[in-house]
């Protein structure tokens, strides 16, 4: 048993968790690294979102409405219980499944024409389809794709107005909202305007949202659904590629079986691994008492980890692993409690229906050596100069 790694990780995002659940961090907010502790704070309702540029949402105008990342109570919870149709299972077995599979169709061709392609580009388009059509951006100009990955470069600088280079970072960061707002969602809601259709921007605009507010929607669930699928689609691929066993067993498998060992990577490699939230009274966490007003960041990849809840070797890959005290397959990939992504199942599937096709393929394998870099906000990753190939 000697030579069983401890570890099958692609992503290091560095040290595991130490041997509390909760630690203070050297700035003095709270890191919460065990799995159940992780699980109060995401589901505490004296905890409101923090991080992810909200400290920038909130010097908007009060008169503007704030994406639905950013809001919090029984605003949040309305809001979300109204948009939960575009989610369910049956929906996303009706209305995107067909879609996925015309797109993943038309990328496996692609390649086999090219005979070689980027995964995280044939990963981002299939994300981008489908949460076109999950949202209405149904009706743009040619380049959505270019368009976002400007708006999503690999690496941010920071906006201002002292020096050259945040000078650069603030007007292209402009450019880039105003060209997805006219190429993009301007289109879209002319369109919604002359015939209601029965997705985000319909709900948006019967709502009463105006078109600023809506192009803050859509490029939230751009975040949440384009980006962050696009990174699941890559690291899923790579462990399938290193794994003789492991793709074996994901080829052989039914559908309910190949979704829930993607799952399991997921589990393993969160595509966020940092979540941040405001206390907003005090409250104890993991037996830890916070006070109101206090930072906490969760560290999903480690909560993730935590062997309390995933057992036996936690940082290896287990397809059906048990997981203990209710936690899902996934673990908290998806997050949590009110602001629980609601596209989980839609971003599992879709992975499935592309990398299911991919690996059919006679004679598919990885070229190159993957590149992996962070978003040190979220704790997030990017999977880069992943290309795959299939003979002439």
């Amino acid at each position: 048993m000697g030579d069983v790694p401890e570890s099958v990780r692609k992503v290091d995002r560095g040290a595991g968790p130490p041997g509390c659940p909760v630690s203070r961090a050297a700035d003095g907010s709270w890191v919460v690294h065990g799995y159940p502790a992780a699980r109060e704070v995401l589901r505490s309702t004296d905890t409101v979102q923090a991080g992810l540029g909200i400290e920038t949402v909130e010097k908007l105008p009060r008169r503007i409405r704030r994406p639905v990342l950013y809001r919090d109570g029984p605003e949040h919870r309305e809001q979300r219980r109204q948009t939960a149709r575009f989610f369910t299972p049956r929906r996303v077995d009706e209305h995107y499944r067909a879609l996925m599979t015309r797109v993943a169709v038309e990328q496996v061709a692609a390649l086999r024409a090219a005979g070689t392609a980027q995964l995280s580009d044939l990963g981002f388009t299939m994300a981008i389809e489908v949460v076109r059509e999950i949202i209405g951006l149904t009706h743009s100009r040619p380049g959505l794709k270019r368009r976002l990955e400007r708006f999503f470069p690999e690496e941010f600088g920071r906006p201002g107005l002292t020096s050259v280079r945040g000078l650069y970072w603030t007007l292209r960061g402009n450019a880039n909202w105003l060209a997805i707002h006219l190429a993009d969602v301007r289109p879209a809601i002319r369109a919604h305007r002359r015939r209601e259709r029965d997705d985000l921007i319909s709900h948006l605009l019967a709502e009463g949202c105006s078109e600023a507010e809506i192009l803050g929607e859509c490029l939230t669930y751009a975040a949440a659904g384009m980006v962050t699928t696009r990174e699941f689609i890559s690291v899923a691929a790579w462990h399938l590629f290193g794994d003789p066993g492991l793709l074996e067993r994901y080829r052989a498998a039914d559908e309910a079986e190949r979704l829930a060992l993607l799952q399991e990577i997921l589990r393993l490699e969160p595509v966020v691994g940092r979540l941040a939230r405001r206390a907003t009274a005090p409250l104890t966490v993991g037996g830890t008492r916070m006070a109101a007003g206090e930072l906490i960041t969760v560290h999903v990849d480690e909560a993730n980890a935590d062997p309390e809840v995933a057992g036996d070797g936690p940082c290896l890959l287990r397809p059906g692993r048990a997981m203990e005290q209710g936690a899902g397959a996934a673990g908290l990939a998806f997050g949590d409690g009110a602001h629980r992504c609601p596209g989980a199942s839609v971003a599992v599937l879709e992975a499935d229906v592309l990398l299911s096709r991919l690996f059919a393929l006679d004679g598919l394998r990885m070229t190159g050596v993957p590149r992996v870099s962070f978003k040190d906000e979220i704790g997030g990753y990017e999977i880069r100069n992943l290309a795959v190939t299939v003979p002439a």
